[in-house]
């Protein structure tokens, strides 16, 4: 391969028929085609081996291709294909020199090359200069009759109609006009044309449809040098500006891009190229396969262009289209058919494999809408099936049957919406769309049962929650011995109820018998654990509990009335059994049992804690110690201790602690008590007085005046007594007493002066009636006693008040 930087040449094809790849990828970014999009211009050259070809391309265009030597001899000088750029010509102008026909050198039989390259060199020319000598007009095999015979049919069946420009360049022109040859060589030219086979959509059409022929004379180049240049400069200017409207390159329809030039080259030879011997049949396929996958894709971009697809597609989009299938199969059809009529001439084994391609692309391209509608009938079936299945579930319809009933109703509508979008000419498989469905269907139901299942369940649990709470609390609160025995009664009780609630539920529901015995095994393990969260709570209080029930046990007797601390009441018996019960109470509490299992829990209580002196002898004797200095309990998991042993230790403690107060003050007020209702002194006090105070006695008994004060003196002071209160005074205490009655017992004894001092109603006298101050004092001392059985009445009630409050 050799090449010129000057006029950027390179062998594209060589002898061989293979490809440069490289040399034209070179040329390309050389000349920097890439960059020119559409403004370009391709020109060929093809005639008989030795003519003049390069000569008159050289001289032409300004390129170096390779000339013949004539003083060595006529012989091949261009093997291939040959392209160079065109220098100073705009656009940008690449030219081809094509390896002479009828050479010696590929002989009679070998003349497949000449045709592909010929053939190449017209499907990708904007321009074809056909070189002939000027005595080969009207000569069969010199003017290049068959291969003009391949151009025209080639041209007509294999590409889509296209003007190529072919100038007949007419060399070594004699003295006959131009005018005179011009007519024969268009005259053969139209005689070929006429020749050629037709579709019946070209029978009619002229020549002028796809060539525009031209012609062109020169002179001799070795005869008339400065003539040929003269002419050959004057032809050259034609070529500037080849590509506008009424220029050389003619119609330019489907014109490759400039940077597409290189691989629509090297498809275009791969596929002329295997039609080696380029025969009839392998040239009616050649032709078919080309022109028909163009009729496919012009049938195919027509398609996808359409009005009525592109709504048909935007609807589908959105939302359900009614009578989807036939409105595409419609359009499918039309395409298709459109696609036959114009394929009808071309091989029926091509025709079918492109019409089989393009129906296929057609598919491929509705598919997805296809699909898009099969998504909005199954997404509108499942919505509808769910407000169906709502509604039955509302109406009172058992679940299993609603689940049943509304999933064959909304499959078969499914189906009969599939009938509507269905197109006959696709063989698209709708069962994954369908079992999607069915899988949604199904997925949708089996949330609404676990929704309703849970929704079940949960009511049940609030039931035997409001079941058990309230009476576990009672039950703790007046905890004994039968507690956990009436604690198990309920909860048997209570779960049988609920159990048999529940599985009537259930029987709605589709489950087995695993499924349904999880589900009962579960609400009998949750009322247990409502049970136990119970215990566990009222377990933590456990201490405020037992203070309450020592509170009532020990200020409260068997009537329920307050104890009042008169001094005849046992406080260490009192003590000793309210301890005892709360000490149940804590017992009741250590650990859950509801499994009826027995334990010693109490007996250890009672021991270690209540008898203490006993206990102490036992840990001696015992090895094994304190039995309360353990964190578990003897034939108790863990899991079912509420209060370990240590703690039970620890509560009792502070539990003592916390009542020791209340014992001490009901010690203290019968000890208040006592003292108060013991006012007489002491007996011997009594004998010394009588013994003493002997002669006062005998002369008060001797003066009945002393006898008289006396009994004046004992109506005042027990008036002043009663009034002034004198045992409620010191029941506070001896100085509170003092300072009470001080402030009180002068205005006392006034007014009990002042009443006897009051004169007496006037009455008669006689031996009935007593002497008027003995009546005042009699009134006196009536009066004192009134206000002393009122003080004595209320002093009585403010003590029990008091000791109740203690």
């Amino acid at each position: 391969m050799a090449t010129s930087v000057e006029c950027c040449s390179t062998q594209l094809i060589d002898g061989d028929g293979s490809f440069n790849v490289t040399g034209i990828e070179k040329l390309i970014k050389e000349v920097k085609l890439n960059e020119c999009g559409l403004s370009y211009a391709v020109v060929s050259i093809m005639g008989p081996q030795s003519s003049g070809k390069s000569t008159l391309l050289n001289h032409l265009f300004h390129t170096n291709f390779r000339e013949m030597d004539a003083f060595k001899g006529r012989s091949q000088t261009t093997k291939g294909i040959w392209m160079a750029k065109c220098n100073g010509i705009e656009p940008c102008t690449v030219v081809m020199d094509l390896e002479g026909t009828d050479g010696r050198e590929r002989g009679e039989d070998d003349t497949a090359f000449e045709k592909q390259s010929a053939l190449f060199a017209l499907a990708v020319s904007d321009i074809v200069l056909i070189n002939m000598w000027c005595h080969d007009i009207g000569r069969e095999q010199a003017a290049n009759k068959p291969l003009l015979k391949t151009v025209f049919q080639v041209m007509m069946r294999l590409f889509s109609p296209r003007k190529t420009t072919l100038m007949f360049v007419i060399r070594d022109k004699t003295r006959t006009p131009l005018e005179n040859l011009e007519p024969v060589l268009r005259e053969d030219i139209q005689k070929i044309w006429d020749s050629v086979p037709k579709p019946e959509a070209h029978k009619e059409t002229p020549l002028s449809e796809f060539f525009h022929v031209e012609v062109v004379a020169l002179s001799s180049y070795e005869e008339k040098e400065e003539l040929f240049k003269e002419q050959v400069a004057n032809l050259r200017q034609r070529f500037f500006h080849s590509i506008a409207p009424g220029g050389l390159a003619g119609d330019r329809r489907g014109v490759v891009p400039a940077s597409g030039f290189s691989f629509s080259a090297q498809e275009i030879w791969k596929v002329i190229k295997e039609n080696k011997d380029l025969d009839l049949p392998a040239h009616k396929v050649m032709v078919a396969t080309v022109r028909c996958e163009e009729i496919a894709n012009e049938k195919f971009n027509s398609f996808t262009e359409c009005e009525s697809w592109c709504q048909l597609e935007e609807a589908s989009r959105s939302d359900l289209v009614s009578g989807f299938g036939k409105k595409l199969n419609s359009l499918l059809h039309t395409s298709l058919t459109k696609y036959d009529s114009e394929a009808t001439f071309f091989d029926e084994g091509v025709r079918s494999l492109k019409r089989k391609q393009l129906e296929e692309k057609l598919l491929q391209l509705a598919q997805p809408a296809h699909q898009a509608i099969l998504g909005h009938l199954r997404s509108g079936t499942l919505e509808k099936f769910k407000e169906a299945f709502e509604k039955a579930l509302n109406g009172g319809e058992k679940f299993s049957v609603a689940a049943r009933n509304c999933t064959e109703s909304y499959m078969a509508l499914f189906d009969e919406g599939y009938q509507d979008a269905f197109v006959e000419l696709a063989n698209w498989d709708s069962s994954k769309v369908r079992e999607k469905l069915r899988r949604d269907i199904d997925a949708h139901v089996a949330s609404v049962q676990a929704a309703k299942l849970a929704e079940l369940t949960s009511s049940y649990e609030v039931r035997v929650k409001e079941a058990l709470y309230g009476p576990v609390e009672s039950l703790f609160d007046g905890a004994n011995n039968e507690t956990w025995l009436s604690i198990r009664n309920l909860l048997r009780c209570e779960t049988e109820s609920a159990v048999r609630g529940l599985s009537s539920a259930l029987s709605g529901f589709d489950l087995d018998e695993n499924a349904r015995g999880k589900m009962i095994t579960g609400l009998e393990d949750y009322a247990k654990g409502v049970i136990e969260t119970k215990a566990r709570e009222e377990a933590g209080r456990v201490v405020v509990r037992m203070k309450d029930r020592f509170s009532n046990l020990f200020a409260y007797d068997a009537d329920s009335m307050p104890r009042v601390w008169t001094g005849k009441e046992d406080i260490r018996f009192i003590t000793k059994t309210a301890r005892v019960e709360c000490l149940k109470l804590l017992s009741v509490m250590a650990a859950i049992r509801l499994d009826d299992t027995a334990d010693n829990i109490e007996k250890i209580l009672f021991t270690a804690l209540l008898d203490p002196s006993s206990n102490a002898a036992a840990i001696k004797s015992n090895k094994e110690g304190d039995p309360l200095a353990s964190s578990t309990w003897d034939q108790i998991p863990p899991s079912k201790t509420m209060i370990t042993p240590v703690q039970c230790k620890t509560l009792w403690r502070q539990f003592m602690t916390e009542t020791e107060y209340s014992v001490t003050q009901a010690i203290s007020a019968q000890e208040a008590n006592r003292r108060s209702n013991n006012w007489l002194p002491p007996p011997w006090a009594i004998v010394a007085l009588l013994i003493l105070g002997f002669n006062e006695f005998m002369t008060v008994l001797r003066n009945p005046l002393y006898l008289g004060l006396i009994f004046v003196g004992y109506l005042v002071i027990k008036a002043a007594w009663v009034q002034l209160d004198i045992p409620g005074q010191f029941r506070y205490g001896i100085l509170a007493g003092i300072l009470s009655i001080s402030t009180k017992l002068i205005p006392t004894i006034m007014n009990i002066l002042r009443k006897l001092s009051e004169p007496a109603p006037v009455a008669a006298t006689g031996a009935n009636n007593p002497p008027r101050h003995l009546t005042a004092a009699t009134k006196a001392l009536e009066n004192g006693s009134i206000r002393s059985s009122t003080a004595s009445s209320g002093n009585k009630t403010e003590y029990s008040g008091h000791n109740k409050e203690q």
